[in-house]
């Protein structure tokens, strides 16, 4: 199987996004690591209305962990509480970071400055092997290694390949493992708008017949009257809200989000993704793991899609790093097993908590209505239910990797 242009890794993680970035940096100084991407590194400049995402308190102390929220914390907009409504009903579910102890329950941090600050992170170490830009060819696997070949011709051999290479997995493709897929028939239109009233460090999602409308404090630099608007919508409407006037959008998104806020004034760019959830059917092959997107792809309503491809990564990270697998074979039946079994829970739980908001909040059965009232009103009133959510949502739902628990 080795040719004399092949070079050998530990670990090969395909994908340089978010995920695979965040492998690189954990793995780094323990395993010998290739980082196989075909987009160029990111670039950007900051600007008020570009695309964020939001860190629960276990993502922030998984990054912590990797030496980079300190370079993010100036860019990262704190959410203190959260305000949970359906259009047209009275209930209302509220959290607050001082019921957990916390002085956020997450933040709001530009995509932008996320990934650029693990890529200097990752360069700045120094062991990670960039093939940037490369894409994925073919891969062989063999009782030692898999041989993965890319298009400009390098031969590259690892031990343990991690598919970090997004919802539709090429790893997965060339793998035939199958995926379950559920189209919600919507997408996502993200921007973001100036309101008149401080969102005072508070995350609003309010459901409404064709899906979620949420808006989320962003950009401390421009104060406080600055929200990411994540608006799900139905595929039919979608032509019509990207293409209309931003005088007719803003007052659509108005109508549906209420003034709790005050009055949207100011919009910013548009941009839309369709909402799918994919499921790898299996979080391990012979050789290789799935970890982020390409084991799960999440609707967006709870926000939870990344924080748990992050818990991928620390666990990946904290198996690989351990003293009992280190000098042993990473890609090895064990390091694999123990993966999935650490992993699955977790991952259950968030993606069917996720499916079910998304179902019981489109379904317009009427007999329904008064039981998402009373829902809300259990979120708000019962505190076992409360007090559930509330550490799913901070991302202890499940078994957490240390990284998460232990704030640097």
């Amino acid at each position: 199987m080795d040719t004399p242009s092949s070079e050998m890794f530990d670990v090969a993680i395909v994908g340089g996004g978010l995920v695979g970035a965040s492998l690189a940096v954990g793995l780094s100084g323990r395993q010998r690591v290739a980082l196989i991407e075909a987009a160029p590194p990111p670039v950007g400049e900051a600007r008020w209305d570009e695309r964020c995402i939001a860190v629960n308190h276990a993502s922030v102390c998984i990054l912590e962990s990797l030496g980079v929220w300190a370079d993010l914390r100036a860019e990262a907009a704190p959410i203190t509480s959260t305000h949970i409504s359906e259009q047209g009903r009275f209930g209302v579910a509220r959290f607050a970071a001082a019921e957990a102890g916390l002085d956020a329950l997450g933040y709001n941090v530009p995509i932008r400055a996320l990934g650029s600050a693990l890529w200097q992170r990752m360069l700045a170490l120094g062991t990670t092997t960039l093939l940037c830009p490369a894409r994925l060819q073919s891969l062989v696997r063999s009782d030692d290694a898999v041989e993965l070949a890319l298009d400009d011709g390098r031969i590259v051999r690892a031990r343990l390949v991690v598919a970090a290479d997004g919802m539709n997995s090429p790893v997965r493709e060339l793998l035939g493992i199958d995926a379950e897929r559920r189209d919600y028939g919507q997408s996502a239109i993200v921007t973001a708008v100036q309101t008149t009233r401080t969102h005072a460090g508070c995350a609003y999602e309010r459901f409404t017949p064709g899906g979620p409308i949420a808006l989320l404090p962003k950009w401390p630099q421009g104060g406080d009257r600055i929200c990411s608007l994540v608006w799900t919508t139905p595929r039919e409407q979608l032509r019509e809200r990207i293409d209309c006037s931003d005088d007719d959008f803003i007052a659509a998104a108005q109508a549906a989000f209420g003034e709790r806020l005050g009055r949207f004034s100011g919009l910013g760019a548009r941009q839309a993704w369709p909402l799918m959830r994919v499921m790898s059917e299996r979080l391990t092959a012979p050789r290789v793991l799935f970890a982020g997107n390409a084991a799960q792809s999440l609707h967006p309503v709870a926000a939870q899609g990344f924080n748990l491809g992050l818990r991928d990564v620390a666990t990946v990270a904290e198996l690989l790093n351990d003293p009992a697998f280190v000098d042993s074979d990473p890609g090895a039946d064990a390091v694999l097993a123990e993966y999935a079994q650490r992993r699955q829970r977790d991952r259950a739980r968030v993606a069917d908590f996720t499916d079910q908001l998304v179902r019981l909040f489109s379904n317009r059965i009427p007999g329904l209505r008064g039981l998402r009232h009373l829902g809300l009103l259990a979120l708000d009133l019962a505190p076992g239910v409360r007090e559930a959510v509330l550490w799913q949502n901070l991302g202890f739902g499940g078994r957490a990797p240390q990284a998460a628990r232990t704030p640097a």
